[in-house]
């Protein structure tokens, strides 16, 4: 580990709470193995307080930050620009800063389908069931549908907001449905549950699982259990499952190149967010 100093570039997250993340870890693992003399730091940020959290970066230097939950909407109105990717999903998770000039991206959604790829479940022409419209489902949403998906659709319990979700999305191509429930998972490639359902042991499952099978990728979120129950019972069938783990590290991963302008040691990052779990 490179001492800290005077010259060290420092980045970091912004979050309410912050102190279960995972990222510095990832990150600072990532910045030993190069030699980079850089530091990933964790910042509790109250809601009240964001706007001068978002000061502060430009004011001390910061090379950029992530941002988490509850800031990712918020942060926006704060930065000096946006990309496109980002202000069509309506979201921020990192910020640069290039001379004090802030741009906000989100890498979130590119992090959720590079996971896929990996675990060799193709986007492109798949028909995709998902759970929940809250801000993570609408980043992954825009990817699926970018990387080439021929349908979503949305199941909420409040369907007003998956309708909203599916109008957002129906702009850049019409292929998006809103429901409040999935009654059926025939006729669906992927599921995806985007959704906090499985969190914890006690936790409702967020589909019957009788209609699962081991034609359909099932793909969770979470990342921490490592397996849900919903997890647990696509592979019992023999489905190919996919937790969100890698959609941590390859968010960050897009992230780490967005600042850095180097490639990022992936399997060193993946190893750092596993003993992180451990």
């Amino acid at each position: 580990m490179i001492a800290i100093s005077g010259t060290t570039t420092i980045t970091g997250i912004f979050g309410h709470p912050v102190s279960h993340t995972l990222s510095p870890a990832m990150h600072n693992a990532a910045f030993d193995e190069l030699g980079m003399n850089w530091r990933y730091l964790p910042f509790h940020v109250a809601p009240e307080r964001l706007g001068e959290a978002v000061a502060g970066i430009r004011a001390l230097g910061l090379r950029g930050v992530n941002v988490t939950v509850p800031h990712k909407e918020a942060v926006m109105r704060h930065l000096d620009r946006i990309d496109d990717e980002a202000g069509r999903i309506g979201a921020v998770n990192t910020i640069v800063n290039d001379d004090g000039v802030l741009t906000g991206h989100n890498t979130d959604g590119r992090g959720f389908v590079k996971s896929l790829e990996e675990r060799g479940i193709t986007v492109g022409g798949r028909r995709i069931a998902m759970l929940g419209a809250g801000g993570a489902a609408r980043s992954v949403a825009f990817s699926l549908l970018a990387s080439g998906a021929a349908s979503i659709h949305i199941a909420n319990r409040t369907v007003s907001r998956a309708a909203s979700l599916a109008d957002d999305l129906n702009r850049i191509r019409h292929a998006v449905t809103a429901a409040s429930e999935i009654g059926s998972l025939s006729g669906f490639d992927i599921l995806v549950n985007t959704t906090s359902l499985g969190l914890h042991p006690e936790d409702a499952l967020p589909v019957d699982t009788a209609m699962l099978n081991n034609e359909i990728a099932v793909c969770d979120l979470i990342y921490n259990p490592a397996e849900t129950p919903l997890l647990a019972a696509a592979r019992r069938l023999g489905a190919k499952t996919v937790n969100g783990l890698g959609m941590l590290l390859w968010q960050g991963a897009v992230a780490f190149r967005l600042w850095t302008g180097a490639e990022p040691p992936v399997d060193v990052m993946r190893r750092a967010l596993e003993a992180g779990l451990a």
